[in-house]
């Protein structure tokens, strides 16, 4: 069992916004607290969801073949798990698109979670829950959440490891059905506005896929469930898609399914499947990386992936059977947070804390 606060942490010192912002987040620990990490530094998980996601996806028992949410079962095993919602989606702020770019998004997110261990330090977060000194810190991200968490990495040096989850900083593209056409996205000049000529890098090929619409959303549902999630549950959450599509977000950038957001990261969200985006950020990682992925997922070269991380210590790779890009729907969902445990007990003995 564990207990959870919510907070919302405000953010006025952003040079990038230059105007206020706030961050949604959930921390989640155990119902009868640390005593299961006596003797260990403990560990404090920040934990950022895909782009069109909010922290729900962590907090929520998401349905589907298996049971539990995610941050319920790492506090379970000691952990505090800190679950956000990225600029732009959930109850965080939401900006002009163009200013939400990596810089600020990254920064925003810093800022508050550097808010978050003052609390934990300062043991104000619960009367329940000590105070938190000295934590291993371990930043995990889904899909955008895990572009982000590379950036932040690289700028700011704030994880002891980071747990890289259905992103490759190489190339992350959505896998198609065998025998299927290959989806084609637009990849987007990082410095320039999507509406300026030569802001679509691969225009010619995007022109040409513009009549494959049906066959795309088909090959979005395989690649990102696996074949036991009920195709009720995948209607569900393909729903929230075709909110995003028709622009019909909400200005709160809320959504009716819980562990969703009808708002995203502007910017920093469009440029998340353009390759080599983020490929300096990742070369720069000095912490332990684990790069861990769905049987179907956007990583296109899964082998190839520990090329984009050379300054790491420790690198490793997990490819979780029968599970698609939203990993948490997945029957197979225990056996990557297993991993993701097995590996935040690695970073804790090579942090030194």
């Amino acid at each position: 069992m564990s207990k959870a606060c919510e907070l919302v942490i405000e953010v006025t010192n952003s040079p990038h916004l230059q105007e206020p912002a706030r961050i949604g987040a959930t921390i989640t620990w155990p119902e009868s607290g640390l005593e299961s990490v006596a003797g260990q530094p403990p560990i404090v998980c920040f934990a950022k969801p895909a782009g069109s996601y909010s922290r729900g996806y962590f907090t929520c028992d998401l349905p589907g073949p298996a049971r539990g949410a995610q941050a319920d079962w790492h506090a379970a095993r000691g952990w505090i798990f800190v679950s956000l919602d990225n600029l732009g989606a959930g109850d965080s702020s939401r900006h002009e698109a163009e200013r939400m770019d990596f810089a600020a998004v990254s920064h925003v997110s810093f800022v508050a979670e550097q808010e978050i261990l003052l609390r934990l330090a300062n043991g104000t977060i619960a009367p329940d829950l000590p105070p938190i000194i000295q934590p291993v810190k371990i930043g995990l991200g889904h899909s955008f959440g895990a572009c982000m968490t590379i950036v932040q990495q690289a700028q700011y040096g704030c994880y002891d490891g980071i747990a890289v989850l259905g992103f490759s900083p190489l190339h992350s593209h959505p896998p198609s059905p065998p025998g299927e056409p290959a989806i084609v996205v637009p990849w987007f000049a990082r410095d320039l506005a999507v509406d300026m000529p030569g802001a679509i890098l691969n225009r010619s090929a995007v022109d040409g896929a513009a009549s494959r619409d049906d066959a795309a959303w088909a090959a979005l549902a395989w690649g990102s469930y696996y074949d036991d999630v009920p195709d009720s549950v995948v209607q569900l959450d393909l729903a929230h898609y075709e909110v995003l599509a028709a622009r019909l977000a909400p200005a709160d950038g809320r959504s009716d399914l819980a562990w969703a957001s009808s708002g995203t990261s502007g910017k920093a969200g469009r440029l998340v499947l353009t390759p080599g985006m983020v490929a300096p950020e990742a070369a720069a990682i000095t912490v332990p990386v684990l790069a861990a992925m769905g049987e179907r997922d956007m990583v296109v070269d899964p082998g190839g992936e520990a090329r984009a991380y050379r300054s790491t210590p420790s690198f490793e790779l997990f490819i979780c059977p029968r599970m698609g890009h939203i990993h948490n729907f997945a029957s197979t969902r225990e056996a990557l947070w297993q991993k993701i445990e097995n590996f935040g007990q690695w970073c804790r003995i090579h942090s030194g804390i």
